[in-house]
This record gives C-alpha cells, sequence and structure tokens, in this order.
C-alpha cells in the first residue's frame, strides 16, 4: 500500500460526465489496487460521491485517479474534504 503513518478520511465529490460511463467500476479498481476502504455512489445531481479511508499517501493517489477517470468519462471537478478515518470500512463497495 502505498504511504505509511495513520488512517485519514477523504470525503470526495467528482463532477463531470461521470455517470453511466463505468466511473463507480473504475473508482472501486482503483481504491482495491490502492489499499483504500469506503464506497462510491451516484448522486441524483450527475455527480459520484465517495467516501474513502486510508493512509494520507494512498489517498492522495487515489485522488489523482479519479481526476483521470475511465474511458468515457470527463472530469470538470473533484473536492476533497479530509478528516479523521472513523475506522468503519473493511472493504471498497459500490452502492
Amino acid at each position: 500500500m502505498a504511504g505509511t503513518g495513520e488512517s485519514v478520511r477523504a470525503r470526495i465529490l467528482v463532477s463531470g460526465r461521470v455517470q453511466g460511463v463505468g466511473y463507480r467500476a473504475f473508482t472501486c479498481r482503483m481504491a482495491v489496487s490502492r489499499g483504500v476502504r469506503g464506497g462510491v455512489e451516484n448522486l441524483d445531481s450527475g455527480q459520484v460521491a465517495v467516501e474513502a479511508e486510508g493512509s494520507r499517501g494512498a489517498l492522495e493517489e487515489f485522488v489523482t485517479d479519479l481526476k483521470k477517470g475511465p474511458v468515457g468519462a470527463r472530469v470538470t471537478q473533484v473536492q476533497v474534504e479530509w478528516g479523521h478515518a472513523t475506522g468503519r470500512y473493511h472493504d471498497f463497495t459500490i452502492k
């Protein structure tokens, strides 16, 4: 897993063409590959919300992945709110 140190939480809001393009599956694959726990879901607004926990380094790399997105996606904005990890996640799920 990338990075070391204590676990942190990132609440991430992704805007752009991110629904109907495999964005949630992409997010899940990237999270698993980075050792990140949490979940991802589509919002009625057309945005994708991600709640993720892991080391700061792993989460920063994960956010970089989310800014690129899968083929077919067009990410226009990624907002990240950092906080303390809750420890409630044991894997990464698609809602």
